[in-house]
């Protein structure tokens, strides 16, 4: 049974909503280097100020450390083992790839190790400015030392050497003086160029779109102010905590209260800053980013365009600012610039152009169709139930309404339909679905167990509370699986963890992300704070925190587990174990799981579909390994050939594994991907090609890889749910031959 405290937790059990950490975006500390000896002659200077704390930002930082030390789910003490780990967070914050700072201003932030802790209780903001003044200026500098590069002309970039760049430096020691500094902008800056060249662009263009990319982003680190430094600072202390907990200003609480809601126009897009890029955290299910198939969560932003108009580059923007822009009226057209989501260094961005609209409720709703499945002669029919969020229309639902809309209630007339057609079992699939009402999540699970508890939340206080399945009908007994994924989260992980606890279902597909935590939102005197304030727990007792739910059989995962989930996280909460609650197994599959998997396992062996994934999923950590990348332009155009050609035969032999015939070359595989007809939707899509960024750093995807996943094809049915069905059905004929067996073996004893 759902306690009233336990219902205020209800609404924010997503995955992720929207990470609120502005970019930092640059200031003037004084040291003895002056702005004079780097800012050119033929420019007009960009004025830096040096930033300092509101009035208010005081009491706004005490308030938040009462509410973190005193309601937060870990209670930490504000010492100074704490005040250590939020100096390294912070610096981590402003230069996760340690190329602005020196190592001469980190050893000058070093005296502040054991006091920020004292100065947060007093609401002393001091410290934390005039670091983020020293970031402001390093970055100065380096935007305009690149744009003096520019200006000297790119013809001067030799391609032609044995050097490379290292692509993550977020391990490495600091850079100890400015020459060593200088030439590591001076390698990103060729790994950009050359990138562009890579993608058959005259120099002359390339030094054009580079100096308006570079000046754009020295003004708009010239408009940081110092409510961004302060969100900055304030999220460094808050995902101290865990990553889930943040602090939202004024301008990101109204962005994040329009990402709740479900009338949003736009595309459909969660979106967090990375680094000096806005990254893709997840899709709305059913909107306009989702439907396409052009874009996945990873992706990073680089441009946006208004429907012919030219492309705004925004690398090293406000996310808020990259979000007004994304934004705009239904029906109206916004281009973007593309890097994608799994590919190691080498590849260029993808243009893709997406349709405004409000995001409708229905279209978000729980679908079903049918499969078939050949065995043996017969026709099996399967049933899917694709579920892309837990949703519930509360404000319906208290307003007395009997039809109010809601996944449980979508969910038990689907089932009564595909009854009507006599499925032999039925898939539940939640891929990609990153969860939403905790209460929907359990009363999901009621549809398919006879009565018992489905989930448990334990508060702060260590106070568990039930939610339980009161008996009600049963609304299908039949044979079920669960299908997930790697972006299966929170809500997901609460049903699929009650289906293979209890026993009801085979859960088949990949690890789930992890997150167990609940947050709720605290107003605060300016902004407000998410705060996660519970965890919850399977009725086996273990928590989905850090380690998710793991299959029964296990598929191979598409996507990174070293980049997407939650043990991917700093600081995330650890994964433990409470006591189990009393419930009762529907039955036992452990011994049929073992037979199931070898029936798998021989089937998928020369399967295209999964031969095609297992090459995918290789090739993409292999790019992943890769530590440098060449700045040579012979060896780098070799690369990208071979590169071509591998994806070129890694097409063909899944075409003509199917019966199709085989493509030429990657101009008519990225044909196939736009029309929806290579490799592509839930199957992962073709494998990118390695990216940088546009300073020269790893990003991912390719406009001419055909990264994106393709539209689904109803002729071309998602292998990975293709080959449940056969899982299901191998269930549904050895529960069969089991119960045949269990029938003989009581008419032998009682004859």
């Amino acid at each position: 049974m759902m306690t009233s405290a336990t219902r205020k937790l209800v609404p924010l059990l997503c995955l992720m909503a929207l990470w609120s950490t502005m970019m930092p975006a640059v200031h003037a500390e004084a040291e003895a280097e002056t702005q004079a000896d780097i800012e050119p002659n033929n420019r007009e200077p960009v004025v830096f100020e040096t930033l300092a704390p509101l009035p208010e930002h005081a009491r706004t930082s005490i308030n938040v450390i009462e509410q973190l030390t005193r309601h937060h789910y870990v209670r930490q003490r504000l010492d100074d083992s704490l005040s250590s780990e939020i100096l390294d967070r912070y610096v981590e914050m402003l230069d996760p790839q340690r190329s602005y700072f020196l190592a001469s201003d980190v050893a000058a932030f070093e005296p502040y190790r054991y006091q920020l802790d004292d100065a947060l209780r007093q609401g002393n903001l001091e410290p934390a400015f005039e670091m983020f003044n020293r970031y402001q200026n390093r970055l100065e500098e380096r935007l305009n030392f690149t744009l003096d590069k520019i200006d000297a002309g790119l013809d001067q970039l030799d391609f032609n050497t044995s050097a490379t760049l290292e692509t993550d430096r977020s391990e490495a020691d600091w850079i100890e003086d400015r020459a060593a500094m200088d030439d590591l902008w001076t390698r990103r800056l060729k790994a950009n160029v050359l990138s562009m060249l890579l993608n058959d662009r005259e120099l002359d263009d390339i030094a054009t779109a580079l100096e308006r990319r570079y000046r754009n982003r020295l003004v708009r680190a010239a408009q940081t102010n110092s409510e961004d430094a302060f969100q900055i600072f304030m999220n460094s202390v808050a995902m101290s905590f865990d990553p889930h907990t943040q602090y939202f200003s004024p301008r990101t609480s109204e962005n994040f209260n329009i990402n709740m809601s479900l009338s949003l126009e736009g595309i459909g897009a969660v979106l967090r800053p990375e680094d000096e890029y806005t990254s893709v955290v997840r899709l709305v299910p059913a909107g306009p980013a989702d439907k396409s198939g052009l874009l996945r969560p990873s992706d990073r932003i680089i441009g946006v365009a208004q429907e012919d108009e030219e492309m705004v580059d925004v690398i090293g923007w406000r996310l808020d600012d990259v979000v007004d822009l994304i934004r705009g009226p239904a029906g109206t057209t916004v281009r973007l610039d593309v890097v994608g989501a799994d590919a190691g260094p080498g590849a260029q961005p993808r243009e893709i152009s997406l349709v405004r609209e409000a995001v409708k409720l229905e279209e978000q709703s729980a679908q079903r169709r049918i499969i078939e499945v050949e065995r043996n002669g017969r026709q099996h029919k399967v049933g899917v139930i694709e579920i892309p969020t837990f949703y519930i229309d509360f404000k319906a639902l208290q307003a007395g309404d009997p039809e109010y809309k809601s996944t449980t209630r979508d969910v038990r007339r689907l089932i009564a339909e595909l009854e009507a057609e006599e499925v032999d079992g039925i898939i539940v699939d939640l891929r990609n679905n990153g969860g939403g009402s905790l209460q929907e999540a359990s009363a999901l699970t009621g549809l398919f167990i006879k009565a018992g508890p489905t989930v448990q939340v334990r508060s702060a206080s260590g106070r568990v509370d039930l939610f339980n399945d009161e008996g009600g009908e049963v609304a299908w007994d039949g044979p079920l699986a669960v299908l997930v994924n790697r972006l299966s989260a929170s809500a997901s992980e609460i049903f699929a963890g009650a289906i293979q606890d209890y026993q009801r279902g085979l859960v088949i597909g990949g690890q789930t992300f992890g997150k167990g935590t609940v947050q709720t939102l605290i107003p605060l005197n300016r902004g407000q704070l998410k705060l996660t304030q519970a965890k919850f727990y399977r009725v086996s007792g273990q928590s989905t925190q850090h380690q998710g739910v793991i299959p029964d059989i296990e598929f191979p995962e598409i996507y990174d587990q070293e980049r997407i989930g939650e043990s991917t996280l700093t600081d995330a909460l650890p994964w433990d174990v409470i006591r189990p609650t009393r419930f009762r197994r529907e039955q036992s599959l452990a011994p049929m799981i073992s037979m199931l998997d070898v029936r798998h396992q021989s089937r998928i062996e020369h399967d295209p579909e999964f031969a095609y994934l297992n090459d995918l999923v290789s090739r993409n950590r292999e790019q992943a390994a890769r530590t440098t990348i060449s700045l040579n332009e012979a060896q780098r155009r070799e690369e990208k050939a071979a590169e071509e050609a591998w994806r070129v035969d890694l097409e063909n032999r899944r075409r003509i594994a199917r019966g199709k015939k085989p493509i030429e070359d990657m101009a008519q595989l990225r044909q196939l991907t736009a029309a929806g007809e290579a490799a592509g939707g839930a199957s992962g899509g073709p494998p990118p090609l390695s990216a940088l960024d546009e300073d020269g750093m790893p990003v991912n995807g390719d406009e001419d890889n055909g990264g994106e996943m393709a539209a689904k094809d109803d002729d071309d049915l998602d292998g990975l749910l293709q080959e449940t069905g056969h899982i299901l059905i191998d269930f549904v004929t050895l529960r069969q031959s089991v119960a045949d067996l269990d029938d003989a073996t009581a008419a032998i004893r009682s004859n």
